[in-house]
C-alpha cells in the first residue's frame, strides 16, 4: 500500500531517509507482528521498554507546547500529549496486567541502552534547538507508528498482535498522525519560510529526522535482543 497523507514535511523526510525508512517501517520485529511469528516474549519486553519511553515521550510533547509560538501548535502538541498518555500509554497497562505486570512496576522498568539513546536524543532536539527540530525528531514515532499501523491493519491475518495493529490503524490514532502532520508542515513555513525544502536550515532538520528514524529502528532491534 502506499503511505498515508501526513503531509508535505513527512514525505519528504520519508523519502530522504530511504533504505533507513524501511529498515525501520519493515523491521523483522514489525513484520513478526504481521504474520504472527513475534516471539511473545520479544513482544512483551519490547511493551515494557515502550512504556518507559512513553513517559520521555510525552515529556518530549510536552517540551513542544513551551517551544510553540501559537495557539495551534500548543493545542496540538498538548492534544498529542493527551494521546501518548491516555491512549497509547493506556494500552500498554491493560496488556501488562494480563501478564501480571502492574503500572507501578511499568514506570520503575530500567531503561535500555536503545531507549535511553533514543528518549535523550530527542529531549536534546528540543532543547539545543527550536520546534522545527524537535518536530522532526518526534516525528517518526508518531507518523511512523501510523504508517506502520495502517498497512498491517491492512496486510495483517491472524495474527497475536491484532489488538497492537488495531489502536495503531484505527481512525483516533490516524487523526492524531493527520494532525501532526499538519502541524509539521505549519511550524516549518513559519519558521523556515516557503517552500521549506529550499530553506538553508532543511538539511538540518532532515538529519534529525533521519538519525530519529535510525534510533527507531534500533528499538526495534532492542526488542529481539533482550527478550
Amino acid at each position: 500500500m502506499s503511505a498515508p497523507d501526513y503531509g508535505r514535511a513527512f514525505a519528504a523526510w520519508r523519502r530522504a531517509c530511504g533504505a533507513d525508512w524501511d529498515a525501520y517501517a519493515r523491521h523483522p520485529f514489525v513484520e513478526g507482528m504481521r504474520d504472527g511469528t513475534l516471539p511473545r516474549e520479544a513482544f512483551h519486553h519490547y511493551l515494557v521498554q515502550d512504556y518507559v519511553f512513553l513517559v520521555h515521550f510525552a515529556r518530549a510533547w510536552a517540551l513542544a507546547v513551551v517551544k510553540s509560538e501559537t495557539m495551534e501548535e500548543m493545542r496540538t502538541a498538548a492534544a498529542t500529549v493527551d494521546a501518548l498518555v491516555n491512549m497509547e500509554m493506556s494500552l500498554h497497562v491493560q496488556t501488562c496486567a494480563g501478564l501480571g505486570i502492574s503500572e507501578d512496576r511499568l514506570f520503575a522498568a530500567p531503561e535500555s541502552p536503545a531507549n535511553l539513546a533514543y528518549t535523550r536524543y530527542v529531549m536534546d532536539a528540543g532543547i539545543a534547538g527550536d520546534l522545527c527540530d524537535l518536530l522532526a525528531a518526534l516525528a517518526p514515532c508518531v507518523l511512523g507508528y501510523g504508517e506502520i499501523g495502517a498497512r498491517l491493519g491492512a496486510e495483517a491475518g491472524d495474527t497475536p498482535y491484532a489488538d497492537w495493529i488495531a489502536a495503531y490503524a484505527g481512525d483516533d490514532y490516524q487523526a492524531v498522525c493527520r494532525d501532526v502532520g499538519a502541524m509539521i508542515d505549519a511550524a516549518l513555513a513559519r519558521r523556515l519560510g516557503t517552500p521549506f525544502t529550499a530553506a538553508p536550515r532543511w538539511d538540518r532538520v532532515t538529519e534529525r529526522f533521519r538519525m530519529a528514524t535510525r534510533l527507531e529502528a534500533g528499538f526495534w532491534q532492542m526488542g529481539l535482543d533482550l527478550a
